[in-house]
């Protein structure tokens, strides 16, 4: 008997899968009529999605478990919506009228200090490699069941420390702050100084940073790091963590060639020296 011909996926059956894997999670949802009761300290993301049913899927899932999900229809007025409402993480379709998801990542990322993930149905490594380098901290599939994708989507909210707003306006204390000899790390601000000169990171760049600090004197390996930072395990091909550890070191004037502040450890990791910021040598 000859072996059965591989199923291949078009873009339509992945969204009815997804749509499926939704409704099995959650088969109380009404379609019609979603209605979500804000506790005091919800979460608010934007949910940038054109297709009003997955929408109200996953509004009312994300809905029972304290994320309150604000849909915004088009890509092309979603930036506006999102400078509005203040979010704490931004989920974006790719396929979108008016503005691509990817074009909207890259556009957000210079003003937006929170989480932005892609949630789509493109199962591509190339638009996965693409949409991480335009600034989005995760890549998530459409077909990824809701229980991983809320696990996921918590995690960013804590890595980000985004509170519920009424507490996010308290005073910063010094203890908020890592200091290593001239370097500062403000978690609050997200916002790095070196001798007194602020250095301008990316969102990814600055919670890569914050692991490694928060581990001084440890070794990290790509394994822990991508697993703290985007929740996926390492494949052994993945070298995301090594091209940011590079712009890192060059961002904070390290050593290209004998790094002596982000340290290379052969066959192990990284490792963050916390008694090398004493100097700054540009």
């Amino acid at each position: 008997m000859s072996p059965a011909a591989p199923m291949v996926w078009t873009e339509d059956d992945l969204c009815a899968r997804q749509r499926c894997a939704w409704r099995i999670a959650d088969p109380r949802v009404m379609l019609n009529s979603v209605i979500l009761i804000k506790p005091l300290n919800m979460h608010k993301i934007v949910f940038v999605e054109d297709d009003p049913e997955v929408g109200k899927l996953i509004a009312a899932y994300l809905g029972k478990h304290d994320i309150e999900v604000l849909i915004e229809p088009r890509g092309d007025s979603a930036q506006a919506r999102i400078e509005q409402e203040l979010p704490d993480l931004v989920l974006l379709d790719i396929m979108l009228p008016g503005k691509d998801g990817m074009t909207l990542c890259r556009d957000l990322r210079p003003t937006f200090p929170g989480p932005i993930v892609l949630l789509t149905s493109l199962d591509s490594d190339m638009n996965h490699i693409l949409s991480l380098e335009m600034g989005a901290n995760d890549y998530i599939l459409k077909t990824t069941p809701p229980a991983v994708l809320l696990a996921r989507l918590r995690l960013h909210l804590r890595q980000h420390g985004n509170h519920p707003k009424e507490e996010s306006t308290q005073p910063i204390t010094q203890h908020n702050a890592l200091h290593f000899g001239l370097l500062c790390i403000d978690p609050v601000n997200r916002q790095v100084t070196l001798s007194e000169e602020v250095i301008t990171l990316s969102t990814s760049d600055f919670d890569l940073l914050w692991e490694l600090a928060t581990h001084a004197g440890q070794i990290m390996d790509r394994e822990a790091l991508l697993q703290n930072l985007r929740g996926v395990s390492y494949d052994g091909l993945d070298r995301s963590i090594d091209v940011a550890i590079s712009r890192l070191r060059r961002k904070l004037y390290d050593n290209a060639l004998e790094p002596f502040r982000v340290k290379t450890v052969r066959n192990k990791g990284y490792l963050f020296a916390p008694n090398a910021w004493e100097f700054v040598q540009q």
